[in-house]
């Protein structure tokens, strides 16, 4: 008994399977176009391909219908003439040729010829060929259709043509019918079908001709015209491939017209221009920080050789104590400078980029009471502090960074203010903003200069100490929390005094 053959085993299919997926994989990645350009030029070729193929086929299929409907119409036309002269006994033993018809034979029921064209007149009956199915637009395909008068239809066959001396293609039809003394015969007419043929081919030879270059015209247009939509890309590719960190400024060119490559475009320059500004505020913070720290770094090296070389252990101690104090405005530099670095890239506790389209804090925070606590944690050691707060006024917002804006706004109040400072919490006029006002009776701010207090380093006065003063960070620490909890952060006019400088910030409820 014969042995059953071996099956391969998983381990064995797996490294083959493997391979048959890469090498197809690897012809799948040769025969596919790499550029859009060439993909699209692809596609558009082979739907009008398939297009062409099948209209060619279609009308190939048509025209060869109606050409051969023609001839069968024709040689039943002139059978069902001879039909009726059988029928009404007229009928001799020549037959007249009707426009079109190649032939006419008469055979009786017992095979033999009883009236004939001039043309095959003498020659056998038609025989039918043995064991050949018809096979439409060969040589003798027979149309069988009804006879007059309730004639008998002969079924579909082919005939051997050659006994009438015809070796063209013909369309053969055959039709019975009864004689007046009840004799069945039969009538086969023939047309020639050599015209249909020759304008079949001709038709065939014009598509076989014309379709090819239909399709290489196809190919040339796509190619030309995706080429020259794409175009602009390439231009905006090369530029965006030359761009670099120290060329920011650099910017894409826009195509003429408003279509979806001109938007790109666009968008891309946009894109850049923040980049651009991101960039420049980037190596402005670098400087201004560098600037900032170098002279503390300096000083506190200074205190701590001399400590270090001064013999007299009362001047020592107070060496180290101011260096201690300028490790603590370090430290609080530094502290700053880290903050701010998370408020850039907001990913602090809790918080996002209100303009960018991440969540906003959602902790309900009540303003009033937040500002109560922070005053009464700092004291009144500076300048004393006037509170007017509304009840419930409560906001969306991250605490620990509430409280550092107000924290900030109160430095700034208490560092330059005369006397006093007030601060107010209360609803705006649509009740949809929570307000806080923080007025000190200091010096005012010029409108110019308004703006100019948010950016990050910026002294008005840079020729007072830097003990007093701070580093320039607190305003612009303020002015980002306020926007990272959808609001705002201005110096506006006071509505009390016109003395004095007041800070509002504005956060939705």
């Amino acid at each position: 008994m014969a042995e059953p053959p071996a099956q391969a085993s998983p381990a064995t299919r797996t490294p083959l399977l493997r391979l048959v997926r890469r090498r197809a994989r690897a012809f799948r990645e040769r025969v596919t176009p790499g550029s859009v350009r060439a993909r699209a030029t692809f596609a558009a070729c082979a739907v009008v391909a398939v297009a062409l193929t099948v209209a060619s086929l279609s009308m190939l299929s048509m025209l060869r219908a109606d050409l051969h409907g023609r001839a069968a119409t024709s040689a039943r036309a002139q059978a069902d003439v001879v039909a009726r002269q059988v029928t009404n006994g007229k009928l001799g033993r020549l037959l007249p040729l009707g426009d079109g018809t190649d032939f006419i034979q008469v055979v009786d029921a017992n095979g033999a010829v009883v009236a004939a064209s001039q043309n095959v007149a003498g020659l056998p009956a038609l025989s039918p060929l043995p064991q050949v199915k018809q096979l439409p637009g060969m040589g003798g395909a027979v149309e069988a259709v009804p006879g007059p008068d309730g004639g008998l239809v002969t079924p579909l066959t082919r005939w051997d043509l050659k006994v009438l001396g015809l070796e063209e293609n013909q369309q053969v039809t055959s039709v019975a019918a009864m004689t007046p003394k009840g004799d069945e015969v039969v009538i086969h007419t023939g047309v020639s079908l050599v015209a249909a043929d020759a304008a079949e081919s001709t038709t065939a030879l014009t598509l076989a001709v014309g379709c090819p270059l239909l399709l290489l015209l196809v190919a040339f247009v796509t190619w030309r015209v995706t080429g020259r939509a794409l175009r602009p890309v390439e231009a905006i590719r090369t530029e965006v491939a030359a761009i670099g960190e120290q060329a920011l400024h650099r910017r894409v060119p826009i195509p003429r017209g408003g279509d979806e490559i001109a938007k790109l475009a666009t968008t891309m320059n946009a894109m850049l221009d923040r980049l651009d500004v991101a960039g420049q505020r980037q190596r402005q913070f670098i400087a201004d920080a560098s600037h900032e720290l170098r002279s503390p770094i300096a000083v506190l090296r200074t205190q701590l050789e001399v400590a270090l070389a001064h013999p007299d252990p009362d001047v020592r101690v107070e060496l180290v104590e101011g260096a201690l104090e300028d490790t603590e405005r370090l430290q609080a530099l530094a502290t700053d400078l880290l903050f701010l670095a998370r408020l850039s890239s907001s990913t602090g506790p809790g918080i996002g980029i209100g303009s960018g389209g991440v969540d906003r804090p959602g902790d309900p925070v009540d303003l009033g009471e937040l500002v109560a606590a922070t005053v009464r944690t700092r004291g009144t050691e500076r300048c004393p502090v006037d509170l007017d707060l509304a009840d419930e006024v409560v906001v969306p917002g991250n605490h620990l960074w509430l409280t550092r804006l107000v924290t900030n706004l109160l430095d700034n109040a208490q560092r330059h203010a005369r006397s006093s400072v007030h601060i107010r919490v209360r609803l705006s006029a649509a009740e949809d903003e929570a307000v806080l006002e923080v007025r000190n009776d200091g010096a005012a701010i010029d409108p110019a200069d308004r703006e100019r207090i948010f950016e990050r380093f910026t002294r008005l006065d840079d020729a007072r100490s830097r003990d007093h003063g701070g580093a320039g960070l607190g305003l612009p620490i303020a002015r980002d929390i306020a926007h990272h909890h959808g609001g705002t952060l201005a110096v506006v006019e006071s509505e009390i005094d016109a003395e004095g400088a007041t800070f509002q910030a504005r956060l939705p409820l």
